[in-house]
């Protein structure tokens, strides 16, 4: 049996579309609201109640937070249809707004597809991270593209319908689709940005750029709909995340991020404690507060 938002797809996707272009995905309706609303990845803050969690978060300044809706997330797909508003009232509760989702889904074949989504669309909740795309060694590079931009293409036309943004990010590593950027904006040429766009990640940019990032964030840019912020050094040769402002992240991003005509949301991510360890909470949410003011004032706004 279709689900009854199919039956409203058609009257609801031009009204999707222009909401799209307007608050609910760029931020800022006035010069008096920040161009760039911060919100925070909840990862690490599992063992906390909903509403422990956004009265925590809204004390530390946030505008609102990434919600994990995935395995072992803040909610399981299968409880999406329940436990996603018991969420965002929590959250509304304290003045703060679920800015994105981040999931596994990535095609239109995923099992929760429908439940997670068509949840998120009727709460009002526009956008989604993707699943990522993870390369075969064993097929040819060519053909793995064509695949994904077809699948792509196909999950695109679905959240237009239904007036939900899906957000691919860039992820350093040798398997990752997107980590070049140049393989992602080739996957993505054909499909609306405003359907399925770019969360762009400064850090496994710049990790995988070194000095040639500007170039690939010139060329994303257009379809860049949502920023991730986090930091690293490169110790003993491998990657190490650290506190934002201990790292290479250069101040050069926030200054072309403050040139640019981008309106959009950002993530910021604290990875650099264990999040799999509870008795950290308190010392993940003073992370979270102290990289909150370095990032307001690599931006150059007020707290």
């Amino acid at each position: 049996m279709p689900h009854r938002r199919d039956f409203l797809a058609g009257s609801l996707a031009a009204a999707s579309l222009a909401s799209l272009s307007t608050r609910s995905l760029f931020a800022a309706e006035s010069e008096t609201e920040s161009r760039w609303p911060i919100c925070v990845f909840t990862k690490p803050l599992n063992s906390m109640s909903f509403d422990e969690m956004a009265a925590a978060l809204a004390k530390a300044g946030f505008d609102g937070v990434e919600a994990t809706v995935r395995r072992g997330g803040n909610v399981e797909p299968a409880d999406a249809a329940e436990k996603l508003p018991e969420m965002q009232r929590s959250m509304q509760k304290h003045g703060l707004e679920i800015t994105l989702i981040t999931t596994d889904i990535g095609e239109m074949g995923d099992p929760h597809r429908a439940t997670v989504l068509e949840t998120a669309a009727d709460l009002g909740i526009s956008r989604f991270r993707m699943r990522y795309g993870k390369y075969n060694r064993k097929q040819p590079i060519k053909h793995q593209l064509d695949h994904w931009k077809q699948q792509f293409g196909e999950l695109a036309n679905y959240c237009g319908n239904i007036g939900v943004q899906a957000l691919y990010q860039n992820h350093a590593g040798e398997n990752y689709l997107g980590a070049s950027l140049w393989d992602l904006d080739r996957v993505l040429s054909d499909i609306s940005p405003n359907h399925m766009g770019v969360v762009y990640d400064i850090r496994h940019a710049q990790v995988e750029g070194g000095m040639s990032w500007p170039v690939t964030w010139r060329m994303i840019q257009p379809r860049v709909r949502m920023l991730y912020v986090k930091d690293f050094q490169w110790v003993d040769g491998r990657v190490t995340n650290v506190p934002l402002g201990d790292g290479l992240v250069s101040q050069k991003f926030f200054d072309a991020v403050k040139a640019s005509d981008l309106n959009c949301p950002i993530s910021l991510h604290e990875e650099y404690l264990d999040h799999r360890d509870p008795a950290l909470v308190p010392q993940h949410l003073e992370a979270m507060t102290t990289d909150l003011k370095t990032l307001q004032k690599r931006l150059g706004v007020n707290a």
